[in-house]
């Protein structure tokens, strides 16, 4: 083992240093951006948010509001084919450039994954996710992915470090997706010990990504504004946000009453909770690594996003 003693910070570490500007007013700010991806090819403009890719927040209704405001919604991988075609036969062009489709990295999950992108043209962005990018199967299936859908936008994770960062991004990955851990409802920095403070993982990332031309998305840490300002300014292209999306009308969480007062429960994707519901459980060979908390309800999502 080797210790590193460089000093590494999570979002609430830091502040952001004032500066001079031109602007004269918040009004001013411009919050889309252009992006034109590596590999793909593929030009986006919008607002570079991303809801994240958990059942308790990226759902079809979620992506169906978001789009209205140019922000992407990585639909979580647990619809069925049927289910999605339903929603690409309601849906208009619009909304769907802003979904991107989530998958795990079984042969189960390619298969599915091609047949969804088979349903329609305008569905330009795969999202391939495990919760540890740090295995020689998890580069192999981007790549994989890569040359099955060369002109697909492909966002891939999660890492936290520039050298993985650099793999996924020469292995086929546009965007790479970074936090291990730092999410309100994950728990596998205590589960398993590891992870990295979402901050520095962010800047060292975001230097090993754009050497190569290629993009990062902050995910996991956001419980303000604030911290999706920190993370920008970090050098992430995107932010993926999970608990500050959790609790709307278009989450998709069960609603449960307490004392006369309703909450929408939020929890973990390798949560015990999520497990029992989209697997039967958890397998005897591991831990939940995720906790259930449950949330007062927050009305329509586009009250948060305005």
């Amino acid at each position: 083992m080797r210790i590193e003693e460089d000093l590494k910070l999570g979002f609430k570490d830091v502040l952001i240093r004032p500066k001079r500007s031109t602007l004269k007013s918040r009004s001013d700010v411009e919050l889309e951006r252009q992006f034109t991806f590596k590999h793909s090819g593929q030009s986006w403009s919008g607002v570079p948010i991303i809801a994240a890719n958990m059942d308790t927040v990226g759902t079809f209704s979620m992506a169906s509001a978001l789009a209205s405001f140019d922000i992407l919604t990585a639909v979580h991988k647990h619809y069925s084919v049927e289910e999605w075609q339903a929603f690409i036969n309601n849906s208009s062009a619009d909304v769907l450039k802003h979904v991107m489709v989530s998958t795990g990295t079984s042969d189960a999950d390619f298969e599915k994954t091609k047949q969804i992108l088979d349903l329609n043209p305008a569905l330009n962005f795969v999202c391939i996710d495990v919760a540890n990018g740090y295995s020689e199967h998890f580069v192999q299936f981007v790549a994989k992915a890569r040359e099955a859908w060369p002109t697909k936008t492909i966002c891939a994770g999660n890492v936290v470090t520039g050298e993985m960062c650099e793999e996924l991004i020469l292995s086929g990955a546009d965007i790479v997706k970074v936090g291990i851990g730092p999410g309100s409802v994950c728990t596998t920095r205590v589960k398993t010990g590891v992870g990295y403070p979402q901050l520095s993982a962010v800047i060292e990332c975001a230097d090993a990504a754009h050497g190569l031309g290629g993009m990062i998305v902050s995910d996991g840490g956001c419980t303000t504004p604030g911290d999706v300002a920190k993370a920008f300014g970090g050098g992430a292209d995107f932010v993926m946000l999970g608990g500050m999306l959790a609790g709307h009308e278009e989450s998709g969480g069960r609603i449960v009453e307490e004392n006369g007062e309703k909450f929408m429960l939020f929890y973990g994707m390798s949560s015990e909770s999520a497990m029992k519901r989209h697997v039967g459980g958890v397998a005897e060979y591991r831990a939940a690594e995720g906790k259930t908390v449950k949330l007062p309800l927050r009305g329509p999502v586009e009250n948060t996003a305005r």
